[in-house]
């Protein structure tokens, strides 16, 4: 009789989650929720809490993090993991090595000043003569996230604010905003919302060659090979579009505003994207 060998072990998953957040318009428990399900048809996963991770993540193969909500939170557990993932040699997804809000929003310092058509970005009081001239600024810190301690400025109100720990832009009346989805390097899907009162109420977006060239000049500056990035950019009364953010640490998907085969074209998508980082 012959001998069948046993099948191979599936990878295991870590999969890092704050299902408790609270976010504003925002659904990070259902996501995940759904996210896991359909992951476990391909993986061995476990769900954990981000502030667990440190204590479970070598006897997995993989630690992916997920809706785990603002580090600022937890910022120094967040650094504590960072460390001794690359003590330790864990594979994490995203890859740490992103250069966008996984390392603070100072990128957009950067961008503006390599000329990228991005919200053109501050952070002293000396430099404001850089931006255009408007009514009312937007101040947020440099390590914020989802809109913590955002704030709207007249410039009087500035002195003595921006001294270098925060980015001061100048408040947009964009048109909409639009969210371009990829896993590594290739575009999935777009979202937009096309009231601005209302960030996250969106619908699916059809995006011309020249928005996702738009979108894909900062997928390729992050040069991030493997994970998931969120480009946020909003629409000028003049028709173009700039940058508002690049996430590439724990983008919440709205996988919820997608239709059922562009959902599932996306699981398939990071399903192949979590083996090729094994």
């Amino acid at each position: 009789m012959p001998v069948t060998a046993p099948p191979s072990p599936r990878p295991r998953v870590l999969y890092v989650t704050d299902l408790a957040y609270e976010a504003k318009g925002r659904r990070y428990c259902d996501e995940d929720v759904f996210l896991a399900s359909r992951l476990r048809e391909r993986f061995d996963i476990a769900l954990c809490h981000p502030l667990d991770a440190v204590a479970l993540m070598d006897a997995f193969d993989l630690v992916v993090v997920r809706n785990s909500g603002p580090v600022l939170n937890y910022q120094a557990e967040y650094d504590h993991f960072r460390a001794e993932a690359v003590r330790r040699g864990t594979r994490v997804y995203n890859r740490l090595t992103g250069k966008a809000d996984m390392a603070g929003k100072r990128y957009l310092l950067d961008l503006t000043a390599a000329g990228y058509p991005v919200i053109p970005t501050v952070d002293r009081l000396a430099d404001l003569d850089r931006l255009p001239a408007v009514d009312e600024y937007v101040v947020k810190p440099k390590q914020g996230a989802d809109s913590i301690g955002l704030e709207f400025l007249p410039r009087e109100r500035l002195a003595g604010i921006a001294d270098g720990e925060v980015l001061v832009q100048p408040r947009i009346r964009f048109a909409y905003e639009v969210s371009f989805y990829f896993v590594d390097d290739a575009f999935q899907y777009a979202l937009y919302a096309p009231d601005p009162a209302r960030r996250w109420a969106l619908e699916p977006y059809e995006p011309t060659d020249a928005d996702l060239a738009f979108a894909r000049r900062f997928v390729e500056w992050n040069g991030a090979d493997h994970g998931i990035q969120r480009v946020d950019a909003c629409r000028t009364p003049e028709g173009g579009l700039l940058l508002v953010e690049l996430e590439d640490l724990n983008p919440y998907l709205s996988l919820d505003s997608l239709p059922p085969a562009a959902r599932d074209a996306f699981v398939d998508a990071l399903a192949a994207s979590l083996h090729r980082a094994l």
